[in-house]
């Protein structure tokens, strides 16, 4: 049976409920399920907890959802480029949970792994552990974190087969690899879809057995945060020929 859908939002419409927890896969704007993200959006479910390395930017990425007011809660790693995120936590209107980037990493890694608890070092000492268990090994003290294990996962890759497997380009093989492991359900985005058997085994890297379902990417401009580019009377001749 297929696990190839025909839009984002026929891939979601069954799955979406008020309160439900979404992992997202990306790193800001980079390597996001922009299309699944937007089909969220257009569904209208609340109240969701959404965990990810970051919410994007006002009116980008996972802002889209903030700027909707779909989402009651984040945990996340790094915030400070949504404005409107920041006045709706301010305002007690948007429950944040931080985790070091690396913990989150693994508590994603962990859920998909069924691991329900790890000790770390990081954190010891700060807000991020108050209330949480700590122990001491070989001298040092660690505190106990929870894994993640989300309702639905949601991310982006380069190529797919219809299987399912799973093959990420550059800064897509970020947070992507893990969040696809750590959902009940998981859902990806691809921009090159192929029949079974054109991939390289070895160059998969989420088998297609934690995917069900699938959907064809559309073609848009990938947005970067900040685009930071030297002035081009500033290149010199050789700099300005492709390679």
């Amino acid at each position: 049976m297929t696990k190839l859908q025909s839009t984002a939002a026929t891939a979601l419409e069954d799955v979406l409920r008020d309160g439900m927890t979404l992992a997202v896969g990306g790193f800001g704007l980079s390597g996001i399920p922009a299309d699944l993200i937007e089909a969220v959006r257009d569904s209208g479910a609340k109240d969701l907890t959404v965990v990810s390395n970051n919410m994007g930017l006002d009116g980008k990425g996972l802002g889209i959802l903030i700027d909707a007011g779909q989402v009651r809660k984040v945990i996340a790693s790094y915030v400070g480029e949504n404005k409107l995120f920041a006045e709706q936590y301010l305002a007690g209107r948007l429950e944040v949970e931080f985790t070091p980037q690396g913990t989150l990493a693994e508590r994603l890694r962990a859920g998909g792994a069924g691991i329900p608890a790890f000790y770390t070092r990081t954190g010891v000492g700060t807000l991020v552990a108050e209330g949480k268990p700590h122990e001491v090994f070989d001298g040092e003290t660690y505190v106990r974190e929870r894994a993640i294990r989300a309702d639905v996962a949601l991310v982006h890759a380069h190529t797919a087969d219809t299987d399912g497997n799973l093959i990420y380009r550059y800064t897509a093989r970020n947070f992507n690899p893990v969040v696809a492991t750590a959902g009940l359900l998981t859902i990806a985005e691809a921009e090159v879809i192929v029949e079974p058997g054109n991939l390289d085994p070895n160059h998969i890297v989420t088998p297609g057995v934690y995917v069900q379902r699938l959907v064809q990417a559309r073609d848009r401009v990938k947005d970067i945060e900040q685009r930071t580019v030297r002035p081009a009377s500033r290149r010199t001749a050789a700099e300005a020929v492709p390679a």
